[in-house]
């Protein structure tokens, strides 16, 4: 689970995409997320249409890369260790916290423009990097791992978005404790072989 999603060894291909994140970052504090093209974003790369499709599917692709590997540096920072359940579940939780901590808008009452499609890129992550703790540890139940990932993805960031958005808000580490108590039961549908 410590794997970043969008990690690549080739290192041409690791600053492409470097440059194509760096592009999309900058002009993310231009002008609004529906409002930059995929010709945008390749223009200030310095790069064709074509390597930035060579890449990435769209622009929504190239945003959940970037909010990938921006929540697995957060979580490096923080010396995360993905020993246990409890483990990954805390240090996903306080990554979803940090992060959504340090997006601009995202603590607000109104929604900005950029929060849905921040909100369906960070829930993919966590998504992602439940489920492949679930397939490390594969179990029997018949509720498919796609569903406890999903149900679960939800629930950390819904209750982190919850916390940020809470006046005088005690810190993450705080928190964590009830999460996780909050989510484990969940996790009580997939019983380990």
């Amino acid at each position: 689970m410590t794997n970043a999603p969008c990690q690549i060894l080739d290192p041409r291909v690791r600053r492409t995409r470097q440059l194509l994140q760096q592009a999309l970052s900058k002009l993310l504090e231009e002008k609004e997320f529906e409002k930059i093209s995929v010709q945008d974003i390749a223009d200030a790369a310095t790069l064709n249409r074509a390597t930035f499709y060579d890449h990435y599917t769209d622009k929504f692709a190239l945003l959940e890369c970037m909010v990938g590997n921006r929540f697995h540096e957060l979580l490096a920072g923080r010396g995360v260790e993905f020993g246990s359940c409890d483990g990954a579940l805390r240090a996903i939780f306080l990554g979803v916290c940090d992060y959504l901590e340090g997006s601009p808008g995202m603590d607000l009452d109104r929604p900005g423009q950029m929060e849905p499609h921040l909100e369906s890129a960070v829930v993919a992550v966590v998504r992602r990097m439940i489920l492949e703790g679930i397939k490390q540890h594969p179990g029997q139940s018949p509720v498919p791992p796609e569903m406890i990932a999903a149900t679960v993805s939800w629930a950390i960031f819904g209750a982190a978005k919850e916390w940020l958005r809470t006046p005088n808000r005690c810190p993450s580490e705080q928190m964590v404790g009830m999460v996780t108590t909050l989510v484990a039961p969940i996790f009580g549908a997939h019983q380990p072989a």
